[in-house]
């Protein structure tokens, strides 16, 4: 059953919870806390970054962090709460962040994610996202990352 979500752009009260998240379902089984308050705070108000969170009535339902360069977008970060997973809150913020992408004039969105990471990888590989490598060590130098990447906009055209 999909959820009623909302999208909006993230405040500075949402700051403490995404950090949780992050830790709770990104972050877990790794050493220290690398998505900290403080971290997601700059992202929050970084100027080449976009923090959009997803709401179910009054509870954070999910999060996305990218960070916008001149041709791509990274994403750094997303997550949905287990209890409102497949119901297209991941689907919405990651079109969120293209839409994003396509009217700052950006071709292509990258994203990593743990190898062992499967479910990470089939949601990326449904959106259209492709293979694009791996780098051993990636996460604090003991676990490969998967790099996937997918062109957006007119680069998704030409290649069609």
């Amino acid at each position: 059953m999909p959820s009623v979500h909302s999208l909006r752009l993230a405040r500075r009260s949402d700051i403490r919870e995404i950090a949780v998240m992050s830790r709770c379902l990104i972050e877990v089984g790794l050493r220290g806390w690398s998505w900290h308050p403080m971290r997601v705070a700059r992202a929050l108000h970084g100027r080449d970054s976009c923090v959009v969170v997803a709401d179910v009535g009054a509870q954070l339902a999910g999060f996305a962090i990218a960070e916008f360069g001149d041709s791509t977008a990274h994403l750094s970060l997303l997550a949905v709460q287990p209890a409102h997973q497949r119901r297209g809150i991941g689907i919405a913020l990651v079109e969120w962040l293209e839409a994003s992408a396509l009217t700052a004039g950006i071709g292509r969105i990258d994203v990593e994610m743990r190898a062992n990471n499967f479910a990470a990888r089939c949601f990326y590989e449904a959106l259209g996202f492709s293979h694009s490598g791996e780098v051993r060590g990636y996460y604090q130098n003991i676990e490969t990352a998967v790099r996937m990447q997918r062109r957006i906009g007119r680069l998704a055209a030409l290649e069609k």
